[in-house]
Formats: structure tokens, C-alpha cells, sequence
């Protein structure tokens, strides 16, 4: 297996490498009946291997340690409508620091026939709902929408809003999802989208991975809308990454720390964690991880990227052309991810969200 930076043809490369046909029956638009149900396709190896999920612990060592993200899905998609009666639907990306049970600020997309202006409200949740003041555009490129609420915003999400589940699962929001797109261990509220790998994990799998000797440690990195954002340019280097909000405390360092010590493998819970290891990694300097590190990242992980903490990779299968196929193909190279997804496909795995995951080795 290689993480080269280059195509094994040996040219830099390009958007077009990353893309694969996935038949839409593949797509899961609902999860398995039970968490630890789905299929772990085992790319340790050289060959793939056909598991299922709960032997998780089963595939790992006494010492390692599994790292999670614990950030919590807001209720993030809410509908509204203008003065005008127009109809609005917002995305809230992120909420800013500051928010109280009195009132709160909130940056979100919104779709409408024509956009609200600076100064106006928009209404969402009907009568019984609340009002949002329009301050004004935000984001680099004026994408997103700075709203001010009064009244506490996630109790506001939480009674108003639905579950923003992505744009490739076809129906509406239902009561399955507020508990199923959610971590059992969600803490951190704040995410627009979940940390996927993480849906799998169920207290009979997390009971098993204690007594099987393998610790637990966690991080916080806020999915934005962004992780759906297309790449457009063929040529990687002129893609411009979102910015995401990250922690990894003090304790999830000193549990690295101490992994390394006893030789153990650090286990990263999706690629939400790995990137929040990393920027801090990267963030730390040439000492390495020393203490709590937290702020935004855009880190943009492609083939060549030089690792500094994650071992072994737990994800779920990625979209075509994705920044995310990407940043698999460094971590356990190129040639070696291709053929795990020939495989899947072949042998019908579920794919995105609520699909199946995989295993993979740093090479």
C-alpha cells in the first residue's frame, strides 16, 4: 500500500481519480435494524474481509485506543416564512459563542425566491413559533446569513426544527431519525451532520471494547453543511476547504500519550476525528500533542499528507469525488481504497450516512 502523493501513473492527482459508479440502490436511506448490525468490511489486510460490526472488538488490540467525536446533531433545518409570505428554508451552520437562555446568534443558509433583507425577520415554525432578525450577510464569500434570535436558540432548534439529514436520503425527517442520526454518546451540541462512523457503536459494543482492554477518549469537531460541499476544480490544490469549530482536550492528549507508551494503535471514530487529531497535530508544531488544542480547521487531507497520530481508521463509504474519498486514499493509499469499494460494490454494501463501514490501516 501507498500514500504517495502521486497517482500510481504518476501524475499529480485530479479530481476525475476519485470517481466511481455507485448503483442508487446502494445508497442506504434508512439505518440497519440495529446499530451494530451493519457490515464492517475489514481493510486491515492486504484482502478484504466480510464482518459484521459488533466483532469490532474482536479486530482491535488490548491498548488501543478508540477515539470518538461527541458532538451532538442540532435540530438544524428549520421553515419559515417572510412578511411577504414567501416561504424560507434555513440550514443553521453553526451557532456563535455567546448564546443564552435570553437570546442568541446563529449563521445559517437560506433558500428563498428572493433573499430576506438586513434588517428584516423571517418567522419560523408557524404560529407558534419564533422571529429571526436578518443583521446581515456572513462567511467568506457572503454565503450564509447572520440571524439573531431572542429566546434560548438549541431550545428553540430543538422545538422547531428537523433533523438535517443529507441531501442523498429522499424523505423527510421522521422520529427514527432524531434518535438514529444522533450518537449514543452525542454530548456537544453543535453539529449539522453526524460523525457517521460513530452510528454504529451501541452499549453492548462499547461494553465488549472495555472489557476487551481497549480505552476510550473523545474530541469535539462540529460538522458544517460544508462536509457535502462539492469539489469543483479538477485540480485539488485550487479547492478551498469549510471551516469547521474543534477541541481535543487535555485528558484525550494524556490518553494518546499513554497509548504510545504502552505501544498501543490510536483508533480513530470517522474522519471527523482524524481531522480534528490531526489540526491539532499540525497546530502543536514539531513537539507534537502537549495539550488542549481547539479552535477552526480547513485542513484538506489528500494523498501525500504526512500523518502524525491516527493508526487505524473506522469510517463509512464515501461519495464519488468527495473530499472524504480523498482523505481515505492518504490514509491507507490509493490503490488499496479503490479496490475495498470495487469490492463493497460488488458485494453490495451500504453506502453514506446510515450505510455500512470499514476498517483501515494507516499505510
Amino acid at each position: 500500500m501507498s500514500s504517495s502523493s502521486l497517482h500510481p501513473s504518476g501524475r499529480p492527482f485530479q479530481l476525475a481519480d476519485f470517481d466511481f459508479h455507485l448503483p442508487a440502490e446502494l445508497i442506504a436511506q434508512h439505518p440497519a435494524p440495529e446499530r451494530s448490525a451493519s457490515r464492517l468490511l475489514d481493510g486491515t489486510g492486504p484482502l478484504p474481509v466480510d464482518r459484521v460490526f459488533r466483532t469490532l472488538p474482536t479486530l482491535l488490540h488490548p491498548g488501543d485506543l478508540l477515539v470518538f467525536n461527541d458532538t451532538r446533531v442540532l435540530k438544524a433545518r428549520l421553515f419559515g416564512e417572510k412578511p411577504t409570505g414567501g416561504a424560507v428554508e434555513a440550514l443553521v451552520e453553526r451557532l456563535l459563542p455567546g448564546h443564552d437562555a435570553r437570546h442568541g446568534e446563529m449563521l445559517a443558509h437560506l433558500r428563498a425566491s428572493k433573499s430576506p433583507r438586513e434588517g428584516s425577520t423571517v418567522r419560523f415554525g408557524g404560529a407558534e413559533g419564533f422571529d429571526a432578525l436578518v443583521m446581515g450577510r456572513a462567511g467568506p464569500d457572503g454565503s450564509l446569513f447572520h440571524l439573531r434570535v431572542e429566546g434560548d436558540p438549541l431550545a428553540l432548534l430543538e422545538r422547531h426544527g428537523h433533523v438535517p439529514l443529507p441531501p442523498y436520503i429522499t424523505h423527510d425527517d421522521a422520529p427514527e431519525d432524531a434518535e438514529r442520526y444522533q450518537t449514543v454518546f452525542a454530548r456537544s451540541p453543535g453539529a449539522v451532520a453526524a460523525p457517521t462512523a460513530a452510528l454504529h457503536f451501541d452499549e453492548g459494543v462499547l461494553a465488549a471494547l472495555a472489557e476487551a482492554g481497549i480505552a476510550r477518549a473523545q474530541v469535539t469537531l462540529h460538522v458544517g453543511a460544508g462536509t457535502f460541499q462539492p469539489v469543483r476544480t479538477e485540480n485539488l490544490a485550487e479547492h478551498r476547504m469549510h471551516s469547521e469549530w474543534y477541541e481535543v482536550p487535555p485528558t484525550t492528549v494524556e490518553a494518546i500519550t499513554a497509548c504510545r507508551a504502552r505501544g498501543g494503535r490510536v483508533v480513530s471514530v470517522g474522519t471527523t476525528t482524524l481531522r480534528a487529531l490531526e489540526s491539532a497535530a499540525r497546530h502543536a508544531g514539531r513537539g507534537g500533542l502537549s495539550g488542549a488544542v481547539s479552535g477552526e480547521t480547513d485542513i484538506f487531507i489528500t494523498p501525500g499528507f504526512s500523518f502524525q497520530v491516527v493508526d487505524v481508521l473506522l469510517t463509512n463509504f464515501h461519495l464519488p469525488k468527495s473530499t472524504l474519498m480523498m482523505l481515505v486514499s492518504a490514509f491507507a493509499g490509493y490503490p488499496h481504497v479503490m479496490a475495498l469499494y470495487r469490492h463493497a460494490i460488488e458485494t453490495g454494501y451500504r453506502f453514506f450516512s446510515y450505510g455500512d463501514a470499514m476498517l483501515l490501516q494507516r499505510a
